[in-house]
């Protein structure tokens, strides 16, 4: 009884502390006549956005704005998770390497890279690709239809009906490289012998674009950026704002994930090296066919903090002037005045993509955890 009693007091002291909140709040926004809710959203928003994935003028409303930068924010922090655990999966292998020399530079490269402020590498990355290049009449062509200036890096984008069908066929490349990975894992399993997935994978991820390329009829074109006036027209651009952000979290965050990738791999018994190098294995096959697997086990949880850490550190691309949902919703709410709104629609943002990865993090390390008999 005690322990009910106990539990219903700390939930009414809750309950009551989000009552004083709230309404303490609303009675000093109806002192100051400040309005409250969400109708703002349906209003033109009025202001333009630099990098804008999906189409957007300055006529659109709020909402539509505040997606642009969701959107911005979820475009970098999925390119920021992929390359920061592919590096720092590297990088955390390589600390283990029997060469000296690659042992000592990713050594240094952790210790250097995890005690520098992100902060600071964010403002490093964009004075660089800023202040060193030049404008885009003096822009390098390393290649037919690129160009690098402080306008960003410009590239030849595709064009044409053809483009949805290859869209379609790599994503069922995709799906057929997870299947037949997963096709490949039990075969293996049940007769010992390894699937060739890499050379499948490769002829999967060149053949049904081309597939879907031929069906709709070869329809596709090339759009090459050209010279206007004081900037580039056409094709695909890389800002250097995006490429900054990008660079620094891929960075910083890899120096964790090798840590974390590093301690995994030492957490695995030596006797299953010894095991594995006792069945004629090579190093590399050890590595991947023995130990990361057992590995993963210790890698995963820490690696979803790493992942949420990436994800919630996108938000500094306000400081470097890249249109993420802080951003936005920061020159939102200073045309608006809906402060409380405004961070109620970041603070909601950010908790469920946060949540989202947490969710499926969670279940991947269900899924490869060790079941008990």
């Amino acid at each position: 009884m005690r322990a009910v009693v106990y539990q219903v007091i700390a939930l009414a002291a809750v309950a009551l502390a989000v009552w004083f909140l709230v309404s303490n709040t609303l009675h000093n926004l109806s002192v100051r006549n400040i309005a409250t809710g969400f109708g703002f959203l349906d209003r033109e928003a009025g202001f333009a956005i630099g990098e804008t994935p999906v189409a957007y003028t300055p006529a659109d409303t709020y909402g539509r704005a505040i997606v642009v930068g969701l959107l911005n924010t979820l475009r970098v922090a999925v390119l920021g998770i992929v390359l920061a655990t592919i590096l720092g999966t590297l990088i955390g292998v390589g600390r283990l390497s029997k060469n000296w020399l690659v042992a000592k530079i990713t050594s240094i490269y952790v210790e250097v890279m995890r005690n520098v402020p992100l902060l600071l590498q964010l403002f490093f990355w964009y004075a660089l690709i800023t202040e060193n290049m030049p404008g885009p009449r003096q822009a390098h062509n390393p290649l037919p239809g690129v160009f690098i200036s402080n306008r960003g890096l410009k590239v030849p984008a595709l064009e044409g009906h053809s483009l949805d069908w290859m869209l379609a066929g790599l994503g069922l490349a995709i799906v057929a490289i997870l299947f037949l990975g997963h096709w490949g894992k039990k075969r293996q399993e049940a007769t010992g012998h390894v699937f060739p997935l890499g050379r499948a994978a490769i002829g999967l991820l060149i053949g049904l674009p081309l597939v879907g390329w031929l069906v709709s009829g070869a329809s596709l074109t090339l759009d090459m950026p050209e010279l206007k006036g004081f900037n580039f027209s056409g094709g695909l651009t890389l800002s250097p704002e995006f490429a900054a952000l990008l660079a620094g979290l891929v960075i910083y965050t890899s120096a964790f994930i090798a840590e974390v990738v590093r301690s995994g791999i030492q957490a695995v018994n030596k006797g299953q090296w010894e095991a594995a190098e006792a069945l004629g294995l090579r190093r590399k096959q050890m590595l991947r066919l023995v130990v990361l697997p057992q590995a993963l086990r210790v890698i995963i949880p820490p690696m979803t903090s790493q992942f949420l850490n990436l994800t919630k550190n996108s938000s500094l691309a306000v400081a470097i002037g890249y249109p993420d949902i802080v951003s936005v919703v920061n020159t939102t709410l200073n045309q608006t005045g809906q402060a409380i709104e405004g961070i109620l629609i970041i603070m909601g943002a950010y908790l469920t993509v946060s949540l989202s990865i947490s969710i499926f993090m969670n279940w991947y390390n269900k899924r490869i955890a060790l079941v008990e008999r």
